[in-house]
């Protein structure tokens, strides 16, 4: 039987070539011009004769195989089906003209489609949240997961709350690194630190509830408090982070109906401050006499350089009203999207659940392999390292800050974690961060990070994913970019 040459088949640009292949060889059949019994060519001649990939041929076959328009005989190839599906004749053809407008959004939705899309971009030398991935002990990792690729176990599902081998090393490591008071079973796994944060915005707030933030704080922790249409109260920060002493004695309005607090206390994000022992149990008061959750982010925790951190919120007494949260997207890297909480042993199942409608599980093959870094010691061992290393990046980009822009630039330096906050005066810090942007650098503009009228400028350089070669030149290039932007 003849078949009919494929070559005359146009494609254009408007849609899928795998969409307009399936089209055509639908109507063919549909039509007569390809009949039943017809044998079509192989996969991989047809591919050279449409000029098209034979993966994408493949796929279509595949496709109308299984709609019954194809059959395959093992030794013979691929022919029309003898009997094709019924009621085919003219769907092909079945098109709908109207032009309508879409329903409408939410109102979250609309107010969201107003504002501008902020993703992660391109990743630079000084991309703040960027660890050193050079130096992550790659071998170790895929040894590990080869040993844990074939396990069927992991191929299916364990439960919202997360892998149970992760919670049990979690639960050790916390405790004996951060003073947490935990349980496995108060631990939830989460899709990094983002869902984490929102869990708690959806479980402790409801809508129109006042939350204090940090101000400048994380622009995350906003975000999921935003979704959620909280009252945002900004706190300012004092010479250790948050300042305690404004919220204790009713300096800030509205602050004692906050429902939650959110907080960096361990390493302020993004001016860096450490809250002193103090100053944690002064607030622990506070939000025990106002009956307010406190979110403890205990971001960059691990990379104190000059002293041991201090003990977190939440293990500073028995029952706390703290949830801790934790991410290992700066400890080892962001692409793990693996976060995790540290909930009152009450309200584990609600999270449990709340995760179920959120987000559902996270991959347990990813667990796996955490689990067994941790436990094999690998994990231990790589923060030591990578403290070192940042320290040594930190002392150096001091140095040349020092050298090279005393003038104009003062460092908000505190001993610790993966970027450095520098104030400039009198600059429009988004336009300093897109001309340095343009000349190969990342960074963030330290106003954005306000929630009102910013009352600093400059920007936030991560230093962590950076060479020696790659911070001098950057310092000399935002040197020579500072005055013609003022």
């Amino acid at each position: 039987m003849e078949v009919p040459s494929f070559s005359s088949l146009e494609f254009n640009q408007n849609r899928s070539l795998q969409e307009q292949l399936q089209q055509y060889l639908t109507e063919w059949i549909c039509s007569g011009r390809l009949v039943s019994g017809t044998r079509l060519p192989a996969s991989r001649r047809l591919a050279l004769e449409l000029g098209i990939s034979r993966n994408t041929v493949t796929t279509v076959l595949e496709q109308l195989r299984s709609e019954g328009f194809l059959e395959s005989m093992p030794g013979k190839g691929v022919f029309v089906s003898a009997v094709l599906p019924k009621d085919i004749k003219g769907l092909p053809q079945v098109r709908w003209t109207k032009k309508i407008p879409l329903p409408a959004l939410s109102d979250f939705g609309e107010a969201l489609n107003q504002t501008p899309l902020s993703e992660h971009s391109q990743i630079l030398p000084f991309t703040p949240g960027m660890p050193d991935l050079a130096a992550f002990p790659k071998k170790t990792w895929l040894q590990i997961q080869r040993r844990h690729q074939d396990r069927i176990p992991l191929m299916g599902y364990q439960g919202g709350q997360g892998y149970t081998p992760l919670r049990e090393s979690l639960s050790e490591y916390l405790r004996l690194s951060r003073g947490v008071r935990c349980t496995p079973e108060q631990i939830i796994i989460t899709q990094g630190a983002q869902q984490a944060i929102s869990l708690c915005a959806q479980i402790l707030l409801n809508e129109g509830d006042p939350v204090l933030v940090e101000n400048p704080g994380y622009i995350g922790a906003r975000k999921a408090f935003q979704a959620r249409r909280s009252e945002l109260i900004p706190c300012p920060l004092g010479a250790n982070g948050i300042d305690v002493d404004l919220i204790c004695n009713d300096k800030i309005k509205n602050a004692h109906k906050a429902k939650l607090m959110y907080i960096t206390p361990s390493h302020q994000y993004p001016l860096g401050g450490i809250l002193t022992a103090a100053q944690r149990l002064k607030l622990l008061d506070w939000a025990s006499t106002k009956n307010t959750w406190l979110i403890e982010d205990d971001y960059d925790s691990e990379f104190h350089f000059y002293h041991k951190p201090i003990a977190s919120l939440q293990g500073m007494a028995e029952q706390t009203p703290v949830i801790y949260m934790g991410s290992f997207s700066k400890t080892l890297f962001p692409a793990l999207r693996l976060g995790y909480l540290v909930v009152p042993e009450a309200l584990a199942k609600v999270f449990i659940k709340a995760k179920s409608f959120m987000g559902g599980e996270s991959p347990l093959l990813t667990q796996a392999v955490v689990a067994d870094f941790i436990n094999e010691g690998h994990f231990v061992r790589h923060l030591r390292r990578m403290r070192l290393l940042y320290q040594d990046k930190w002392q150096h980009l001091n140095t040349l800050l020092s050298d090279e822009l005393s003038e104009n630039v003062k460092p908000i330096a505190q001993s610790a974690g993966m970027h450095l906050a520098i104030e400039i005066p009198y600059v429009n810090d988004s336009k300093l961060k897109e001309a340095f942007n343009l000349k190969g650098y990342g960074s963030s503009a330290l106003s954005s990070y306000f929630l009102d009228k910013p009352s600093k400028s400059g920007l936030v350089l991560g230093f962590a994913n950076t060479t020696m070669a790659q911070r001098e030149e950057g310092i000399r290039v935002l040197k020579s970019l500072i005055k013609p932007v003022k």
